[in-house]
């Protein structure tokens, strides 16, 4: 467990202003659940894509990088037509895949979440508008909130070239719209294989809702989902942990 140690002192003094502001933090918690609160970053609204996959029956995969994959995950879990959301590392090889390892910056990863959903319930265009609008924060470049570093990057790693296409003329279209205040630094990356993370990563958000960095950082984006895409919005996450017992 020493990882998970040392990613919340890091964490933690990265916010934090004393013992008792993270009281307070903690306390606020539950009640973050119900309802929105000051956070570190805003949630933007945005059109959806103009070019999209078809909506067609069966499976697909979906690889996002956009800081610290708590949060990321913690919003992918509570998405209609989402089946799983797992954290991991994506962008470098399979030996470095370990947190102590990505931590460093070094190994061409990105804390990444791979999701799997439904096209029918789901597109891949509508994840990406939940991706850019609520989970983080495009116009950042090698950070997010609190955590700095290549490992908190915004990327999208394509699956295929129709990923990628719609991936593209997306980042093309709110550009054009100017619809953040800075230019989006999200990369595209293919051909990039996911590696799944520590199990003491997965579901952290829900397993660890009055920890202050998920308080202050990743609940407010799961009340951001609730408030601009209630059409999307499921109040049960879908959880690794529960599904590999199962």
């Amino acid at each position: 467990m020493t990882g998970i140690h040392e990613k919340t002192a890091r964490r933690s003094a990265n916010f934090a202003r004393g013992a008792l502001a993270a009281l307070i933090l903690a306390a606020a918690g539950a009640a973050l659940w119900q309802s929105p609160a000051v956070s570190a970053e805003d949630a933007v609204v945005i059109p959806p894509p103009a070019l999209d996959e078809k909506a067609s029956a069966g499976s697909e995969k979906a690889v996002f990088a956009g800081g610290c994959f708590w949060g990321v995950q913690g919003v992918f879990q509570h998405v209609k037509g989402v089946s799983s959301a797992v954290s991991g590392y994506a962008g470098g090889s399979q030996e470095n895949a370990v947190y102590e390892t990505v931590g460093t910056g070094r190994t061409g990863h990105a804390e990444s979440v791979e999701i799997t959903y439904d096209p029918s319930k789901v597109t891949y265009g509508q994840l990406l508008q939940v991706y850019f609008s609520v989970a983080h924060n495009p116009t950042q470049l090698n950070y997010q909130g609190p955590d700095s570093g290549t490992q908190y990057r915004s990327t999208i790693f394509a699956e295929n070239d129709a990923q990628k296409r719609i991936a593209e003329s997306y980042i093309a279209q709110l550009d054009k719209a100017k619809v953040f205040s800075k230019p989006i630094v999200t990369t595209l990356e293919t051909g990039k294989a996911f590696y799944p993370a520590e199990t003491y990563h997965q579901d952290f958000l829900t397993l660890n809702p009055t920890y202050p960095y998920i308080v202050y950082n990743d609940l407010p984006k799961v009340a951001n989902l609730k408030a601009l895409f209630p059409a999307l919005y499921s109040e049960k996450p879908v959880l690794v942990l529960a599904s590999s017992k199962s």
